[in-house]
């Protein structure tokens, strides 16, 4: 089985072989493989979470990293492991670890200042400043926008791609009329009452995540624990497609699933309007990535701007995952075939620093509005200009392109070989998952992935999620799905 799994990649590595050549082949130093000394997590790690936990909270602590020693694909930790990362700290390293060109970047003189002196950046913005976001944030911009705001992270890009929609909502509705101090709106605003703060809605979808700010919360829906005990508003939630696979197989299916939730998103819109509570915007992600990896067809999305344009309702695409490449375009909603741009895009992660583009018309036409003391970080623009500059040059997207189909087919692969231990592997360029047939199996199987030298995390309830870097490669590829297949072998 083995044999037969590595032939079949072999044939589709041959296929591509005349894009390959473009990519570098020495981007993780010295590095060629995982290699492990102790288990994860291994003796230090756990020492120096004992330590952590003394002055803050170290639930989450997976491992410690050495990161002066880390490179490329590969991080090592204080133990001396040397693992192959396909996680990437969360998906927000879009050139690995220690990657020449960025490392060049922030040494140079002429861009210390930034990092010694940061600038608020709404209220002194640094004398190359227009500069810089010409070169960086407008270089990458999704196809029609040109605006842009910049944030800090991206939970507070879709807050505030939020409040965006709710404020060019209320303009136009009042005819993009001036208030005065004396209107009932700013009276009644301080106080939380309408019609300074209106009975608006955002609409969002089962099994998303936006954020954990306050006001996304309301539109996350992943996993209660974010949500505990926090209050919250009472807006739409409609179903998101879950889809069946492999997709050849379930078209009739799956066709009528995403039919199911375009009529819910209608029934929700009209129920919600009819109680004086108009939807004003709609957040969805191009895939669900913490929710469990779920996809939809560009119809589906398409679908979905169409019910926006005839309810007023503005799109909010969250690309804070997928943006900056992984799905094999800069950005996911690329892929839609949409008539139209959508009125927000936001973005985080990969891109360094989170905000949102959107339609020139979208801007609110008065100061403090949108704001915040640093409004983003000139220092991560200057890294982001780095990195656009290096996959274009590197052509890193096709290398996305070409590398996700050898990761989906080994991993479509696998679950011929090892259908009761997983199945629906499915992705879009390297924006990878696949699902162990129970939550155990899932846990089990990330565990001896981590011990012999991936490191790796989950999504939803039973995904194996794969977020690696623009730079992972087929032969990183197969690294993953030979340790992947031996991990599997052993399962009882």
């Amino acid at each position: 089985m083995a044999c037969r799994l590595a032939t079949m990649r072999c044939r589709l590595l041959g296929a591509t072989t005349g894009f390959s050549r473009v990519f570098s082949n020495g981007v993780d130093g010295s590095f060629k493989a995982p290699s492990m000394k102790t288990s994860i997590p291994g003796p230090k790690t756990k020492e120096l979470v004992a330590e952590m936990d003394k002055i803050t909270d170290a639930k989450m602590a997976a491992v410690f990293a050495d990161y002066d020693r880390s490179k490329g694909n590969y991080l090592v930790d204080v133990d001396g492991n040397v693992m192959l990362d396909v996680f990437c700290q969360i998906a927000s390293l879009p050139l690995g670890y220690n990657h020449d060109a960025i490392l060049e970047a922030v040494s140079k003189k002429e861009n210390l200042s930034g990092l010694a002196s940061r600038a608020s950046m709404s209220v002194f913005p640094p004398k190359d400043f227009v500069q810089k976001l010409k070169s960086s944030l407008l270089t990458c911009a999704p196809p029609g926008m040109s605006q842009v705001t910049t944030m800090m992270c991206g939970s507070c890009a879709n807050e505030n791609a939020m409040k965006a929609a709710l404020m060019w909502y209320m303009d136009n509705k009042r005819g993009h009329a001036d208030l005065g101090p004396d209107s009932e709106e700013f009276k009644t605003a301080l106080y939380n009452k309408p019609p300074g703060c209106p009975n608006l809605s955002v609409l969002s979808f089962d099994g998303a995540f936006h954020g954990r700010t306050f006001g996304v919360l309301s539109t996350t829906h992943s996993k209660p624990i974010h949500k505990l005990d926090i209050p919250a508003f009472d807006w739409p939630i409609a179903p998101f497609p879950q889809l069946k696979y492999p997709l050849e197989d379930h078209v009739t299916e799956n066709k009528a699933e995403e039919e199911r939730c375009l009529q819910r998103v209608e029934e929700l819109c009209e129920e919600f309007n009819g109680k004086g509570r108009h939807v004003a915007a709609m957040i969805v992600e191009p895939v669900q990535s913490e929710g469990g990896d779920n996809h939809a067809s560009p119809r589906f999305f398409r679908q979905l701007q169409k019910v926006c344009k005839e309810r007023d309702i503005s799109m909010i695409v969250d690309e804070v995952q997928t943006g900056l490449g992984p799905t094999g375009t800069l950005w996911a909603h690329e892929a839609w075939g949409l008539d139209d741009p959508p009125e927000y895009v936001t973005f985080g992660k990969k891109m360094q620093l989170g905000g949102y583009y959107h339609l020139e018309q979208c801007r609110p036409r008065h100061a403090m509005r949108i704001n915040s003391t640093w409004m983003g970080d000139p220092a991560r623009m200057m890294m982001l200009q780095t990195i656009v500059d290096e996959i274009i040059s590197n052509q890193w997207l096709s290398n996305v392109r070409i590398t996700g189909e050898v990761l989906l087919a080994g991993m479509k692969q696998l679950e011929d070989i090892y259908p009761w231990l997983v199945h629906r592997a499915r992705g879009v360029g390297t924006f990878c998952a696949i699902d162990g047939r129970t939550v155990d199996i899932r846990d089990e199987l990330l565990s001896e992935l981590k011990n012999n030298g991936v490191l790796i995390s989950s999504s939803g309830d039973k995904a194996i999620r794969l977020r690696p870097s623009l730079i992972f490669q087929p032969d990183h590829a197969n690294i993953f799905l030979d340790i992947f297949e031996s991990v599997l072998k052993v399962q009882k």
